[in-house]
């Protein structure tokens, strides 16, 4: 058997790679190079601006000239990172040569010295993955889920009023609304979301263990700590002053978290979709061409939804794994956040592609009215719970006599199917005020939906 080809071995960057390759201008290899090329050159522009050790300001035109370099990193630079890595066996140093040489053809040798200045690898790294992760999360994952959020609100005005026999523990319960139950996901996902809109993306540039010792070797007058600052917060991150030779990583721990949070709540979206699908609540709108099964040709599977659950909890492994390893480092460094951290854009990717899998799926399903109104009106026991607390009412207000309601419901509906002609007559026979009496024989399971309704408001 012959060899195959060159295969990706991720289905991310295979089968899956339509779905979430907008990631990978940020969390791949080659999006973190040019993220360390960025910083590099501001750390450069940054030094010569404030004309240390007697450096001169660069031309606004040498400037724009480096800052193109970045703007324009492709597949030719991808290249040449990788040619000079193979030679330095060390990515960072590999992109501080590049550099170099872009000074050089710039006629900019005079300054390349300030190149990775006092600069461990580590400084150039946290800086980068902070700008990497947040643009990855604010360009394309939030988008995502706004995406989605706004599909799950639609649907929950849509059906706010549609009422659907609830389900707890499986059994038949009081009813609520489609909508409102769509609304729940609504508010649970926006608060998660508020708290990675929240997210600081911290910073630390401060050399070899944290102390600027170099720094302050090269020139101990300077106040290190504020330029460092300055500089962190030029690129819009969050400055740390305290650190090792790593920024500790636990805003990164606290988004892994959150977003570990928001792919639990949705894959209980999803079980509970696909649930819904199984008790015929939503129908599938079969998509032309698609095949359910292989043997069986009626099939129409809630495969989106499936899908989005596994990619889910592999989302979860990853994020989770994350937040665990990259809180912890020997003393002052050790590499095990270097591997680990490579598997960012993975945990973001599967997260990307339930999204995608899920909005898709939203808009494949319809509600099954005649369904919801069938199982409403197979299922009129759950109004023993509207009786009871009426008849207590009654007694608190001094209208009835009746001892333990609670006990008198339980004999006519536990276990048991009850219809609306039983009720009726059982409820005309207590020992009631007539207001009362009137509002229960007037009930349905169609109508006992409460505020159900008005609460999706609370979404708007």
């Amino acid at each position: 058997m012959s060899p195959l080809p060159q295969q990706p071995l991720s289905p991310l960057d295979g089968r899956y790679r339509e779905a979430v390759s907008e990631l990978g201008q940020h969390l791949s290899e080659a999006g973190l190079n040019r993220a360390r090329v960025h910083v590099e050159v501001e750390w450069l522009i940054y030094l010569t601006d404030r004309q240390l050790f007697d450096s001169s300001p660069l031309t606004e035109e040498n400037k724009a000239s480096l800052r193109q370099v970045v703007r324009d990193f492709g597949q030719s630079d991808i290249d040449e990172l990788a040619e000079l890595e193979a030679t330095t066996r060390h990515d960072v140093k590999a992109v501080e040569y590049y550099v170099r040489k872009r000074l050089t053809g710039l006629g900019l040798d005079r300054v390349a010295e300030l190149t990775h200045f006092a600069c461990t690898s580590e400084d150039i790294n946290n800086l980068s993955y902070a700008l990497t992760v947040r643009s990855a999360v604010r360009d394309v994952w939030l988008p995502k889920v706004a995406v989605l959020i706004e599909a799950l609100q639609l649907r929950a005005v849509q059906h706010r009023d549609v009422a659907m026999l609830a389900h707890t523990h499986g059994q038949p319960a009081t009813p609520t609304t489609v909508g409102k139950e769509f609304a729940v996901f609504v508010q649970r996902l926006r608060r998660i979301v508020t708290r990675i809109e929240g997210t600081e993306y911290l910073g630390k540039f401060s050399g070899a263990t944290g102390t600027f010792a170099a720094h302050v070797a090269a020139d101990p007058k300077q106040d290190w700590a504020a330029i460092s600052r300055e500089f962190v917060t030029s690129l819009g991150l969050e400055w740390n002053p305290l650190t090792t030779q790593i920024e500790p990583h636990d805003w990164q721990a606290e988004l892994y978290q959150h977003m570990s949070h928001f792919n639990r709540v949705l894959h209980n979206l999803c079980t509970d979709v696909w649930t819904y699908i199984s008790l015929g609540y939503f129908t599938q709108i079969p998509q032309a061409g698609a095949t359910g099964s292989s043997t069986m040709p009626h099939k129409i599977n809630p495969i989106r939804f499936e899908n989005a659950e596994a990619n889910l909890e592999l989302s979860c492994a990853i994020l989770d794994s994350l937040s665990q390893t990259l809180v912890t480092s020997r003393l002052q460094r050790d590499l095990t956040d270097s591997t680990t951290q490579r598997n960012i854009g993975v945990g973001f990717g599967h997260s990307l592609l339930a999204l995608d899998n899920v909005v898709r799926g939203l808009g494949e399903i319809a509600v099954n009215y005649a369904k919801l109104a069938d199982d409403l009106d197979g299922n009129w026991e759950i109004l023993g719970e509207a009786i009871q607390t009426v008849i207590r009412a009654e007694v608190a207000a001094g209208r009835s006599s009746i001892s333990d309601p609670y006990a008198l419901l339980k004999d006519l509906t536990r276990g048991k199917r009850v219809g609306q002609i039983e009720l009726v007559e059982f409820v005309s026979a207590l020992d009631i005020g007539d207001d009362a009496k009137a509002r229960l024989v007037a009930l349905t399971p169609a109508g006992y939906t409460g505020l159900a309704a008005e609460l999706v408001r609370f979404t708007e």
